[in-house]
């Protein structure tokens, strides 16, 4: 399945987990140009910069290499352009433009592994603050309850480094716990409340109990110029059941499928016994032969008489009725024209006279 403008506008998500790699498909370049300045601009990295298995995902503590050890809240990614917007950090916008969350690019983010205590060479511990420099994917695979791609995170270089050679343990990265929106509360003046939601209103017929609803007379009842009764007391649903239903389904085609299966294996038996029966001085072998034959020739002409009915729509079936028409309507004017045919006197006018009878 191809990639679509509207994902690749939509790209930034605030969803930690991965369920596909669609964000590695190449962008045509025609996208990203701006035809006038009311399009939205698109931002996306070559294939090959960019990232398969994200390890800063929303929800992380985060620091930005170069501006100390103060801590972010990753809000949102983008997987297209490599970018990982801020969480409470606002940059300030241009004049008539909305103000959007700073953006920092991938490569400048490190995972905060919180606070640990460390020995001190002088004895005693005190507590730091590591961060993870640099981030490795272990056993990544398809979580097929959850429909997505898990793996474990690991720091595999850590700030300040010793902590790293201290701790021969993989230090594993645990992933942020995903917080889902709130959910407001029911309007009492727009929302419909449980009671009225639980409060049964329509009791079904018993069918065991009355005949099933004709559709056909109730259809012909709507489109007919006279009145004609029915029983209005039938639930609507009974009479529009095959309107309602849909005539494509696989059940629906499946058993017309082996309805007409079963018809041509009839036909098919019913010609070679007819064949059998009258052989008239021909062998069985031939006889079954002729049968099959006819079987065939037969099925053919309802193919084709199928292909004429298919073609036959009521469109064209109008159209070659105007033609006709039309065609009529113009041999009646040119029979009329010729009866009341007259001819000016001139010269060189004879009129035959009549050859009389022997």
């Amino acid at each position: 399945m191809s990639l679509s403008r509207v994902q690749v506008l939509k790209a930034t998500t605030r969803i930690p987990w991965t369920k596909n790699f669609r964000h590695l498909l190449p962008v045509p370049k025609h996208w990203m140009e701006r035809r006038s300045r009311y399009d939205p601009g698109i931002k996306a990295v070559s294939v090959k910069d960019r990232i398969k298995y994200w390890n800063v995902v929303p929800g992380d503590k985060i620091r930005i290499r170069g501006e100390g050890s103060k801590l972010h809240e990753v809000l949102s990614i983008n997987r297209f352009s490599n970018r990982v917007y801020l969480k409470g950090t606002i940059k300030e916008a241009a004049p008539n433009k909305a103000p959007v969350n700073r953006s920092v690019h991938y490569s400048r983010c490190q995972l905060s592994l919180g606070t640990h205590k460390v020995t001190r060479p002088q004895g005693g511990e005190r507590e730091i603050h590591v961060f993870a420099r640099r981030v490795g994917v272990r056993d990544p695979h398809w979580q097929p309850a959850l429909r997505r791609f898990d793996w474990k995170r690991i720091a595999l270089a850590t700030a300040p480094a010793y902590f790293k050679k201290t701790n021969r343990a993989p230090l594993v990265v645990p992933w942020p716990k995903h917080e889902f929106p709130e959910r407001p509360g029911a309007n009492q003046f727009y929302d419909t409340t449980k009671d009225s939601v639980l409060k049964i209103t329509y009791q079904p017929p018993d069918l065991k109990k009355r005949n099933p609803a004709d559709e056909n007379a109730y259809i012909s009842a709507l489109f007919s110029p006279k009145p004609r009764s029915f029983d209005e007391s039938t639930p609507m649903e009974h009479y529009v059941a095959k309107e309602l239903s849909n005539p494509h389904s696989r059940a629906k085609k499946q058993r017309r499928w082996q309805a007409a299966k079963v018809r041509r294996a009839e036909l098919l038996k019913k010609s070679v016994e007819q064949e059998l029966i009258h052989l008239n001085g021909r062998p069985a072998r031939v006889a079954r032969a002729e049968g099959v034959f006819k079987f065939r020739q037969k099925m053919e002409e309802e193919r084709k008489a199928e292909k004429k009915r298919r073609w036959l729509t009521t469109e064209r079936k109008s159209k070659i009725e105007r033609k006709v028409k039309r065609k009529q309507r113009k041999a009646e004017k040119q029979k009329e024209k010729l009866t009341q045919l007259v001819l000016k006197d001139a010269a060189n006018q004879v009129i035959p006279a009549a050859e009389s009878r022997k």
